[in-house]
């Protein structure tokens, strides 16, 4: 985490960036960090200016809907000549001498090229999170002002003695040399802001439409997943065979200089985030296919509160909305993973294909802002309807490993099918399966709703709804991918009266958050607390609780929400316990409103062992809620006994308990249970035009206007 006196500095920066500039103008700048004098520049500077001189270099002007202000403009020159002499001198020494030491190896590692003699649509970028290119006597041009990474890209494109550039928000930096080349020229850059570095390739096969192709992260690659190895020449020939491949989608390749050896993927860092797969290795280059085709229908972005990027790849002024931003992400002329709207300044929106998922080999890549926020996209959703003779199949395709289940709505038991880490699914209903509840509405018209849960027992707020549709008649028609797709919820439950255990008074209850009141109705993804209190302030005890159960009380169904040594199973649904601030005798467990989708009630037990004078935590590890690895205290401890022993027989031996004695002696397991009845309402018969809305949920939804999939089939 940065000091507080540094994040002030950048903070102000950023917000001085957003605002209007003196003569009045409505747009705003990029984050500024001038050096006042050669000596104050850092030995890792993000621009490497001629020794001696200072830059030359023309405005180019941005598009109107990002023109910067003319104050930064003015501000620009400053930062782009501050880099020492010295240090240039001796940066660009090393560079040289390094350069010749290994020309051998950079003929064989990337083919010498002329831009004159490559054709302009074989052009393809390569991009480097966290480098500078250092090389002086190399520099063509610089751009202050630029808050388009693309638009930094299509001035080397369109300079035919250009070969790479360095990019910051609002400074674009144009050299006629390269890393492979120079190699001792590129070097980590890192803070206060991350460069990215970015170098023109002359391809054999014609690249993809986007901004770039290739995002490279040296010193990385990504563990398992290999769909193919081959040996290669250069590291060209492993992005061309990456981007080339037919026989399934290469999301990524690694590449071993040492061997030549090239590793094709159909995996990346997005499909495979939250796992361990993306690992360091001295020896090898991890390449990212940009080219990939993702999932855009539906997507869930989830809230990143306090944090906001330092370095982006879009600055747009004047945006109307957060919808409008988010919009904007969307249909951007590369992957954008994230946005913030507002945070640098009114109507300022900033994208960038960077989220936590491809940012763990940066230094503190996040400038902590506590009322700021950044929102990441988690995972989107294309699905399309296939309609039979005698059945409807619903396909889904996922940006991210699923792990879950998709099933009819009302039967998921009966009509469903388990996924376990897949991109892609289906459902396939029959119109004369009774379990599968097609209904029939008017002559070859057909209809079901189709839930994707993303826990294999329960409900959750991120769990989606699909209303289909199948419609046949005597005309040519085709399957729409318009899907109508919602969030589930719209919970509203009723809870039982408290359970309170003798010896000491426990009593478990649902509350708020904060444990401040009782709850009596709530809503899927609602923030609630399992409330655990010794009703006696005197008491001599304190608690341990372990073992937490819900359970559907239907089919048996439960899933473990607190294991055996006290520790949460899964971060996502239930947080650890923790003593309250108010009172050593109230534990807290914060969770997010769920439900069975078999049921209307679902019902927690817990076992609480007292001991005195106090209880001393556990240790667990694990992914938090924001997906970071972390170790936490949970206040919860190992049952003397568990061995082999089962949650449902833990239950029966404390009720059993509970009826041959009258009396609990201290370190005895007590039983306490809490029901609360949930009702279902998915919301399938919303109002077509309805748009998604932004609340203080974390999770939000984006999707099509609600307008039913329709399959059309000739009779």
């Amino acid at each position: 985490m940065l000091p507080r006196s540094l994040r002030s500095v950048l903070l102000t920066c950023l917000l001085l960036a957003s605002s209007p500039s003196i003569d009045g103008a409505k747009r705003r700048s990029r984050l500024d960090l001038p050096i006042s004098k050669p000596a104050d520049a850092p030995l890792e500077d993000n621009l490497a200016t001629a020794s001696g001189s200072e830059p030359a270099f023309e405005r180019v002007e941005a598009p109107a809907a990002i023109t910067p202000a003319a104050a930064a403009v003015a501000t620009a020159p400053a930062a782009v000549a501050t880099s020492s002499a010295a240090t240039s001198a001796e940066t660009e020494s090393s560079a040289n001498v390094s350069g010749s030491g290994s020309a051998e190896n950079s003929s064989q590692m990337i083919d010498e090229y002329s831009d004159e003699e490559c054709d302009p649509d074989f052009i393809a970028f390569e991009l480097v999170t966290g480098y500078v290119f250092s090389a002086p006597n190399k520099l063509l041009d610089s751009m202050p002002g630029t808050l388009m990474l693309t638009d930094c890209l299509e001035a080397c494109q369109n300079n035919d003695s250009c070969a790479s550039v360095n990019y910051e928000t609002g400074l674009c930096v144009l050299f006629s040399s390269n890393s492979d080349k120079l190699p001792g020229a590129l070097t980590k850059s890192q803070f206060p802001v991350f460069t990215i570095y970015a170098q023109k390739s002359c391809l054999k096969l014609r690249p993809c439409e986007r901004a770039w192709c290739i995002d490279r992260v040296q010193g990385y690659k990504l563990n398992g997943h290999v769909k193919r190895t081959a040996q290669v020449v250069s590291r060209r020939d492993c992005i061309e065979m990456c981007l080339g491949e037919n026989e399934f989608t290469c999301r990524s390749a690694n590449f071993y200089q040492a061997t030549m050896s090239c590793e094709l993927s159909d995996m990346d860092r997005i499909t495979l985030a939250g796992s361990s797969a993306f690992q360091t290795n001295d020896g090898a280059d991890y390449l990212e296919n940009n080219c990939a085709e993702e999932p855009t229908k539906l997507c869930e972005f989830k809230r990143l509160s306090g944090r906001i990027l330092k370095t982006v790849d879009s600055v747009y002024q004047d945006v109307a909305s957060v919808d409008e931003c988010r919009e904007l992400c969307l249909s951007s002329p590369y992957r954008c993973h994230s946005y913030d709207y507002g945070d640098t300044g009114d109507m300022v929106c900033r994208l960038s294909h960077h989220s936590r998922a491809t940012l763990s080999d940066i230094q503190d890549p996040y400038l902590d802002v506590p009322e700021a926020a950044t929102y990441e996209l988690s995972s989107c959703y294309n699905v399309s309807i296939e309609c039979r003779a005698g059945d409807m199949i619903a396909k889904i395709r996922t940006s991210k490993l699923f792990d879950g289940k998709v099933y009819a709505k009302g039967s998921p038991n009966s009509c469903s099918v388990d996924v376990k880490s897949a991109l892609e699914f289906e459902l396939r209903m029959g119109y004369q399966d009774i379990d599968c509840n097609v209904r029939q509405n008017g002559l070859g018209r057909y209809l079901n709703d189709v839930v994707i849960q993303h826990h294999d027992t329960i409900v959750t707020s991120s769990d989606l709804g699909l209303a289909v549709t199948c419609q046949y008649d005597l005309t040519n028609k085709t399957v729409s991918n318009d899907v109508d797709l919602d969030v589930t919820g719209d919970i509203e439950p009723a809870l039982s009266e408290e359970v309170v255990v003798d010896s000491p008074n426990v009593v478990m209850k649902i509350t708020t958050r904060d444990g401040s009141e009782m709850m009596r109705t709530a809503e899927v993804g609602d923030p609630l607390a399992l409330h655990f209190e010794i009703l006696d302030p005197q008491s001599p005890y304190e608690i341990f609780v372990r073992e937490l159960v819900a359970m559907d009380g239907v089919d048996s169904s439960e899933i473990t929400l607190i294991d055996a040594r006290g520790c949460p199973t899964d971060h996502f649904i239930m947080g650890p316990i923790y003593k309250s601030n108010k009172s050593a005798k109230i534990l807290l467990s914060h969770f997010d409103a769920f439900k069975f989708p078999s049921s209307e009630m679902v019902q927690f037990r817990a076992l609480v062992t007292p001991c005195m004078p106090t209880c001393e935590p556990v240790q667990c590890d694990g992914d938090d809620f924001g997906g970071e690895f972390r170790s936490m205290v949970s206040y919860g401890r190992k049952r003397r006994s568990v061995n082999g022993t089962s949650t449902s027989a833990l239950i029966e031996a404390a009720l059993r308990h509970r009826r041959e004695t009258t009396r609990q002696a201290p370190q005895d397991d007590m039983l306490l249970v809490q029901s609360i009845q949930i009702t279902d309402k998915f919301g399938f018969e919303k109002q077509q035009g309805a748009k998604p809305k932004i609340s203080s949920s974390e999770t939000v939804f984006v999707g099509q206007r609600w307008t039913r999939n329709l399959c059309q089939r000739t009779g």
